[in-house]
């Protein structure tokens, strides 16, 4: 029988309660400092304890991952805290697809493949000298907005930059990814890949909520101009947003050209969760500044079901429990190899 194992992070309580739902074996990599925190939950079977997460590359970790048939469900902090290389040399079956990881850890390679999907995308900078307008400076990889900055010039870029290498924040020779920056409504679009059915299923919004340049509109203006630090984009949690209906067709467009995109640029393609980030201006155009090609946290506000996923199963549906379904179905209809890499 087919197991259900992911790290301890990230949104590994929806993966493995998903699984549990759906009668599949539950293991949990637990990193020792929250091994009272996940022994809390009675859905997790096995936990696997380690120092850190690299130790699921380990010749014991993946023995156990082995005897028990497991399936590893990626998910940012796999993307954050390993080397795209190591995440490609994980010798247990992935699912989705390991080698588009490296794509999204890539910031050229990102706007690469969103290009090839014909996503609308905002304009890229080169350099700091090509600052024209208010721009926004990106780290490499899942940071989850940790690092990232704003500037309107060259000057300031460099002491933004400056002032956050000195507080350790960004190492001195980190390369950075600057982009102009979109205005408009936060949306989050996720969506699941089924290779087995071959159908694109939008599975819903949610917004992210970043300290601490969400709280900066809460400050008069007079103390935020004598503030020096540079607000922080890291992200502290989620919330739902339902579309004008109207907005689906488009939204079901992109996905749908992101899969094929994907399936001619990184072989097998997007298969699984994955999530085009973005944001909406005054004409409801969508502007899309990021992918990510897994499940995401946004998805954890919908544990119980989300708005969308309610029109396409008559059951509670989390994101978590459609994963482990589609990895029930391969295993039933010996078809694993073709849902992970």
């Amino acid at each position: 029988m087919t197991s259900i194992a992911t790290l301890g992070s990230h949104c590994s309580l929806q993966v493995l309660k998903g699984a549990k739902d759906e009668g599949l074996k539950t293991i949990l990599v637990c990193e020792k400092k929250r091994e009272k925190l996940y022994k809390r939950f009675p859905f997790i079977d096995e936990l696997i304890i380690v120092d850190t997460f690299k130790e699921v590359l380990d010749k014991k970790c993946q023995s156990i991952l082995e005897e028990n048939n497991a399936v590893l469900i990626p998910h940012g902090t796999l993307v954050a805290q390993m080397s795209s290389e190591e995440i490609e040399s994980i010798k247990t079956p992935v699912f989705g697809n390991k080698w588009i990881l490296r794509w999204e850890s890539d910031r050229e390679m990102k706007e690469k493949l969103m290009r090839e999907a014909k996503l609308p995308m905002p304009k890229p900078v080169t350099e700091p000298k090509e600052i024209e307008k208010l721009v926004i400076v990106k780290r490499q990889g899942a940071a989850g907005g940790k690092g990232y900055f704003m500037a309107a010039s060259e000057e300031d870029y460099n002491a933004k930059r400056n002032q956050l290498i000195s507080q350790g924040i960004i190492s001195k020779d980190e390369t950075l990814y600057i982009q102009e920056y979109a205005a408009g409504v936060l949306a989050y679009l996720t969506f699941f890949y089924s290779p087995l059915k071959e159908e694109l299923e939008f599975f819903g919004v949610d917004q992210r909520h970043e300290s601490d340049i969400e709280g900066l509109g809460r400050i008069p203006a007079e103390q935020q101009m004598k503030s020096n630090k540079v607000p922080s984009f890291n992200v502290i949690g989620n919330s739902p947003l339902v579309l004008r209906e109207s907005l689906l067709d488009e939204v079901y467009k992109m996905g749908e050209n992101f899969v094929e995109a994907s399936k001619r640029v990184v072989s097998p393609g997007m298969n699984g969760p994955f999530c085009i980030e973005g944001v909406y201006d005054e004409n409801a155009k969508f502007t899309s500044f990021e992918f990510s090609a897994r499940i995401v946290a946004g998805s954890n506000i919908y544990m119980d079901g989300s708005p969308y996923y309610s029109l396409l199963f008559n059951e509670t549906m989390s994101m978590g429990k459609r994963i482990a379904r589609e990895v029930k179905t391969a295993s039933e209809s010996n078809q694993i190899d073709k849902i992970t890499t």
